[in-house]
């Protein structure tokens, strides 16, 4: 395991950052607490997660991710070895977030309450990384990058950067809050948090997180400069496609307990164009002598940009996997073959 240094903070990250967003629906208490066992083990010393957690998101579960956290944090006593990253929410119509009903805002005291509340739930009194899971703004796509632009009216009720910018900075002064971190971003926005930040002496965002795979290289268009002039690496999450990159999924397969057959989420990644370009990599992986997950992972880990590969899993035997692509390096012939694939099939799961 190597480790990274976030933004421009003091703080160095593992390369493989353990996500969490099964635990509590599909991963028991005992689970998620195995799980981080095993990861810290093995040396990842960041964990993210957020309110929204778990997924699929109800409001009958919400929360329960970071008290499965809260509860391991307390029993293990580390939390001083613990790089530990939450998220709010951002603009949602559902209001089961905040307790007096209000939808979703990244409003001064929706961020107040739902941080407090995260703070109970983690049984800690700071979190290290504070991201906004996603944009106040009414945006064209929640992956922040799509392909096709779908034109969109600010809202009425728009709650400007800049007003949020200062209620992270309450949060970091008042020491509940080390740093913060944008997810699922575009570049504009991300551009406005960094300017805003240097023209009113704000915190500086130190990350951002959006979704990058073999079938999803958005990033790299627009933000992936960013990222490294302005040091806003990525955490980058769903490097597998949420699965599909794993093969599991091939022609309509619906394995039994996973995210797709319990849920029937995911269609991010069955878009036209897709099933053809998972294909090719899976073939790529067996040439190359690879395991598929632990190529699709080395890959978004030998970019520049990332930080940090957030890997999720629900079986013990899929996180070692994970984890173990640490030591996976992409040569430069694979990596040629890679951008092959990508010159032919582009990003058919934005």
């Amino acid at each position: 395991m190597d480790y990274r240094r976030l933004g421009r903070t003091d703080l160095n990250v593992s390369s493989i950052c353990l996500g969490t967003m099964t635990f509590g629906e599909q991963n028991t208490e005992a689970e998620g607490h195995a799980q981080m066992d095993f990861a810290v083990d093995r040396g990842i010393n960041f964990l993210d997660t957020a309110e929204l957690y778990p997924i699929a998101p109800i409001k009958e579960t919400q929360g329960r991710t970071e008290r499965i956290i809260g509860t391991w944090l307390k029993s293990r006593g580390n939390r001083d070895k613990i790089v530990l990253a939450s998220k709010v929410v951002g603009r949602t119509a559902n209001t089961w977030f905040r307790k007096d009903g209000s939808e979703g805002r990244l409003t001064k005291v929706q961020i107040e309450e739902a941080v407090n509340q995260s703070l109970r739930n983690l049984q800690t009194d700071y979190i290290d990384l504070y991201q906004l899971h996603w944009p106040d703004r009414e945006v064209s796509g929640f992956g922040s990058n799509p392909t096709q632009w779908v034109d969109t009216e600010p809202a009425a009720d728009e709650t400007p950067i800049e007003v949020t910018l200062e209620a992270l900075d309450g949060l970091v002064k008042a020491g509940k809050v080390r740093h913060i971190g944008l997810s699922n971003e575009s570049a504009w926005g991300t551009m406005t948090f960094v300017k805003a930040a240097e023209a009113m002496g704000l915190p500086r965002v130190a990350s951002i997180q959006n979704a990058y795979s073999l079938v999803n290289r958005t990033f790299e268009i627009n933000l992936a400069e960013i990222a490294l002039r302005e040091n806003v690496g990525l955490l980058a999450y769903s490097a597998l496609a949420q699965g599909y990159l794993t093969g599991k999924y091939r022609n309509g397969a619906l394995p039994h307990g996973t995210r797709k057959t319990l849920f029937n989420r995911l269609q991010r990644y069955e878009k036209p164009g897709t099933a053809e370009a998972i294909d090719d990599y899976l073939a790529l992986a067996k040439e190359a002598g690879l395991d598929v997950a632990q190529m699709a992972i080395a890959f978004a880990l030998g970019r520049s940009f990332v930080t940090s590969v957030i890997i999720g899993a629900t079986h013990m035997d899929q996180l070692e996997t994970d984890i173990a692509a640490a030591d996976v390096k992409i040569t430069d012939d694979l990596e040629a073959r890679i951008n092959a694939i990508h010159q032919v099939r582009g990003n058919p799961a934005p």
